[in-house]
């Protein structure tokens, strides 16, 4: 969220200037008001920015109107400066929904520290209602496909190339990455009338496999009282997706070879030939031709499959995606619980970016919804299978860090490297470093 902004509140000039002042010099935008008055004209729906207010003003006082905010958009921090009877007041204005208070008198440093922290939320929680929007209008990968980092540009430019193809599509990934997600997404953006249809290869016993992908008469084998059409059919028109296409049995995999390169199909108990119309997304979480190569998979099907690939990268490998997917994760939970997304404060943050992610995506579902039940997040459980160095951890915040001031900035690198605190050829290094393009 870029251009975000910063209101101050305060009817003592001096107090008003010296604030503005210091805002101003880290780079932050400011502007200051003398009462709440001259404030409600600024402030509208969405507004892009937090809210420091005086709680002692002429007219009407600070404290109402920082309830009236809140109660009209939670998600607006609003800074209460206090003098020193008012402690007492501001500590319970910050359980009624206050995001801090400052006790005068107070250090530019002070101010600043505050006000930064508050706008780094305010555009978290803007950008988490910015994709909430796109989510209920449906809109395009961005929404569905959330991450900004690299791998996963790369992951929408290849679906947004293929997606109105027929190309046959094999999807790689570990468990949790979201492979079925992305075959959704490339059925949905191919235009195709026909329906989705998903299939767990892993998840039938060898016998019952051929009669449901391929169908059957009645009296076909015992118990075979009616005709069934199998997925493939089903499918006409539209995608059929193979999760775990690794499990496919060995006997089954020569058959459904044939099935892919004479699109026809017959179902159990029937010579006839039935054309079929429909596109394969086939998921696996296996090195296929490794597999081929030991005799667990057959090669002309992996290469028959493998027309278009598409690489899922894990999570531990796009870091700076973390927050914002667990932020969106806990929108999504709130709403679907009744309540009240929870804080989400800088040690969880950490702990999320250095966290070694076995599970992925579904894993990291699961812990927000364990947060906004609030039964904490078990994240000091061991992962010794995966530890994560701390080198590893250590570059992928950066990245975010840089990632995000530089699009608070509209690009500006002189100015990230002025509020970053490191010189402009070190910037342009890092920048190099972690890959970065001005598309970022």
């Amino acid at each position: 969220m870029t251009d975000l902004q910063v209101l101050v509140i305060e009817d003592d000039e001096d107090v008003r200037l010296g604030c503005l002042q210091a805002l101003i010099l880290e780079g932050l935008r400011a502007e200051g008001v003398g009462s709440v008055e001259k404030a409600e004209r600024r402030i509208g729906p969405d507004f892009p920015g937090v809210v420091v207010s005086d709680i002692r003003l002429p007219g009407r006082d600070g404290l109402s109107f920082m309830r009236e905010l809140v109660a009209r958009d939670p998600t607006l921090p609003v800074i209460l400066i206090t003098g020193h009877g008012d402690v007492a007041t501001a500590v319970q204005a910050m359980r009624d929904g206050a995001y801090d208070f400052i006790q005068k008198p107070f250090s530019s440093q002070i101010l600043v520290d505050v006000v930064r922290r508050a706008v780094d939320k305010r555009g978290l929680a803007l950008e988490v209602r910015d994709l909430r929007r796109q989510l209920a209008a449906f809109g395009g990968l961005d929404s569905r496909i959330i991450g900004r980092s690299e791998p996963m540009r790369r992951v929408r430019d290849t679906i947004a190339g293929v997606a109105k193809s027929r190309a046959d599509v094999l999807i790689r990934g570990e468990t949790g990455t979201g492979k079925e997600l992305v075959a959704r997404c490339l059925h949905d953006l191919s235009g195709a009338r026909g329906n989705f249809v998903a299939l767990n290869c892993g998840g039938l016993p060898e016998t019952l496999f051929e009669s449901e992908i391929f169908g059957h008469e009645a009296g076909a084998f015992t118990g075979a009282v009616k005709k069934r059409i199998g997925k493939i059919e089903h499918a006409a028109g539209g995608t059929l997706f193979l999760d775990e296409i690794e499990s496919m049995p060995m006997a089954m995999q020569i058959k459904f070879l044939r099935v892919l390169q004479e699109r026809v199909v017959e179902r159990l108990g029937s010579n006839k030939e039935i054309p079929v119309d429909f596109r394969i997304v086939a998921a696996t979480k296996a090195d296929l031709a490794e597999e081929g190569r030991q005799g667990r998979f057959r090669s002309d099907l992996y290469f028959r499959l493998a027309v278009v690939t598409i690489d899922l990268p894990p999570l531990r490998a796009r870091r700076e995606d973390v927050p914002l997917l667990f932020d969106g994760f806990v929108a999504q939970a709130a709403l679907r619980h009744g309540r009240e997304p929870p804080e989400i404060d800088d040690a969880t943050v950490r702990d999320l970016m250095g966290y070694g992610w076995p599970g992925n995506i579904r894993e990291l579902r699961n812990l927000a919804e364990r947060h906004v039940l609030g039964i904490g997040l078990p994240l000091g459980s061991p992962v010794a299978d995966r530890p994560v160095p701390l080198g590893e951890a250590v570059d992928a915040f950066e990245r975010s860090l840089i990632t995000e001031e530089l699009r608070r900035q509209n690009g500006n690198v002189l100015k990230t490297a002025k509020l970053l605190n490191v010189p402009k050829s070190t910037l342009f290094d890092k920048i190099r470093k972690c890959g970065l393009e001005s598309a970022d």
